[in-house]
């Protein structure tokens, strides 16, 4: 009986302070290499047109709303990709032949490159 009394009383006088939400935790990305790009909103202010087409490391990505961003409702958001690579990257990769030289590839496919995702 007095709970009751104390509840609607607390009701009566105001409410009880909200508990503070608990921190959400950075999450960890899946890939050291792990990037995102920043995809600008369809109100596209000078900083976002800027950034449109690279990559960013997760980890050095610039924060949205961006620091020079003149857009009150900003709409930009970010892109996540695996890799900061994009695409091939050497002339043999996309078809091309150096020097005359056409013959296949020699070298062992196995432990190639120091990531995980090129073995």
């Amino acid at each position: 009986m007095v709970t009751d009394l104390f509840k609607k009383a607390k009701g009566l006088f105001g409410r009880e302070p909200e508990p503070e939400p608990k921190p959400v935790p950075a999450r960890k990305p899946v890939s050291p290499y792990h990037a995102v790009g920043v995809i600008p909103g369809p109100s596209v202010c000078a900083a976002a047109e800027a950034l449109r087409g690279k990559r960013f490391l997760s980890r050095e990505a610039p924060t949205l709303p961006l620091k020079k961003c003149d857009r009150a409702d900003c709409q930009c958001r970010y892109e996540h990709y695996e890799d900061r690579r994009e695409g091939p990257r050497r002339a043999r990769e996309i078809g091309v032949a150096i020097g005359g030289h056409t013959d296949t590839e020699q070298r062992s496919q196995q432990n190639r490159g120091r990531r995980k995702t090129d073995r």
